[in-house]
Order: structure tokens, then C-alpha cells, then sequence
């Protein structure tokens, strides 16, 4: 019976140490609260380079649920598509949310183009050269019925870039063990065109002169300060 009894004693001393060490090691930060949000209106200007606003073009809205969904996760959104001299078009999707969390996740865009009845045909990680950084990026070739849209996409992860679901979760474990609840920006870029390789190279053209357009600070929170030092 005292053996017995001591082999409870001892099964909840162990319980009880490890919730303490899980209530101890849960993070308690917002890395929001310390960086301050950015204002996406501000960071990201309306004309730069070649590019200005087209404010004739419409992108395809989100269905209500998928809209419900992402006001859930994020806190900020920018939707915006430039056009420049030679007439081609860039759409900009910027959706930033304070709490990167298991519940607050950032969604991919590989999850919500086929939720809005797109098929995903290429799916594949690369890298640009950004103002002197490397940042990695993802690539996809997306289509819904005629309409064909490659996408260039990446998200930061407090400081970090991820692109994908397990980057995505070991910057949040890391950050996790610094006591830190990481925030997260997704950006995305997209074109019409049927030749992926021509729009993904629109793209970082695009993204290339956007870069060029920011200030220090902003690229450092849109391109993650983990990424590959300035050279």
C-alpha cells in the first residue's frame, strides 16, 4: 500500500513539473508589441519605378467564408494591382496578422487558391535577390478554367522567412522558446499570363524595383531581418 502510494506521490509531482515547465516556457510576448505593427497603406508605396496603381483593374474577391476566415487570422490587409508603361499588370496581396499562433496561422496560398475552385499545377521553392539579400520565395502556376495566374509568394515569420507549413512552424517553435508569439506578413504577387516563366520573371522584376522603393526599416519587415545579410 505505501509503495503504492508513493508511486502516486511521485506520478504527480512529475505531472505537476511538467505543466510548470509548459506554463513556464509558454510564450508570453508579442513580438507586435515590441516591433509596433507596420502600416501596410504606408509601407508599400502607391507608385514606384515604372509602376502606379490601375485603378480600373478588379482582382477576384474571396468567397464570404474565406473572407470570414481571413479577417479571423489577420489584422491588416492590402490588395492593390499596378500597371506600368508597357501596359502589364501586377497584383499585390499584402495580409499581415499580430499573432502568429496555432489558432491565428498564417494560410497559404497553395490552401486558398483550390478553395476558391483554382488548380494548383507547379508548386516549387526558389530564391530572389532583393536589395542585396537573398530571400526565399515560392512559386506557383495556378488556373481557374482559362484564366492562368503564376504567384510568387513568401512569409515572414517574426524575423524570419518561411515558405512552407514546416518552415512556418519551426519559426514559431523557435521564437516560441524565446518566450516570443511571433507576428506574420504574407506577401504575394500574381500576373495573368499563360507562360509561368514570363510572369514569375515579371514578377521579381517587380519585386526587384519594389524593393529599390523602400525604406531600410520596411524591407526588413517585409523581407524578414533573418534573411541573408545586405552585402
Amino acid at each position: 500500500m505505501i509503495p503504492a502510494r508513493r508511486k502516486a506521490l511521485a506520478v504527480l509531482a512529475a505531472t505537476g513539473a511538467s505543466v510548470a515547465t509548459a506554463r513556464y516556457m509558454r510564450p508570453t510576448v508579442h513580438m507586435s508589441d515590441t516591433l509596433g505593427k507596420p502600416d501596410l497603406e504606408l509601407i508599400f508605396p502607391k507608385a514606384f519605378a515604372d509602376w502606379r496603381i490601375d485603378a480600373r483593374s478588379s482582382m477576384v474577391l474571396p468567397s464570404p467564408a474565406t473572407q470570414a476566415l481571413l479577417d479571423s487570422i489577420y489584422n491588416q490587409t492590402l490588395t492593390r494591382t499596378y500597371i506600368n508603361s508597357a501596359g502589364e499588370r501586377i497584383m499585390l496581396s499584402v495580409a499581415y496578422g499580430g499573432d502568429q499562433s496555432d489558432a491565428t496561422r498564417a494560410h497559404l496560398p497553395e490552401v486558398c487558391y483550390p478553395a476558391q475552385g483554382f488548380q494548383i499545377s507547379q508548386n516549387f521553392a526558389g530564391q530572389l535577390r532583393l536589395e542585396g539579400r537573398t530571400v526565399p520565395v515560392r512559386y506557383l502556376m495556378s488556373n481557374q478554367g482559362n484564366r492562368f495566374e503564376p504567384i510568387t509568394y513568401w512569409l515572414v515569420v517574426g524575423d524570419r522567412v518561411t515558405v512552407s507549413r514546416t518552415d512556418q512552424k519551426l519559426a514559431q517553435f523557435a521564437l516560441g522558446l524565446k518566450g516570443l508569439i511571433p507576428d506574420g506578413m504574407l506577401v504575394r504577387v500574381s500576373s495573368i499570363d499563360r507562360d509561368m516563366a514570363r510572369g514569375h520573371q515579371l514578377q521579381a522584376v517587380f519585386l526587384q524595383e519594389l524593393a529599390a522603393a523602400f525604406a531600410p526599416a520596411a524591407r526588413d519587415r517585409v523581407f524578414g531581418a533573418l534573411s541573408s545579410n545586405p552585402i
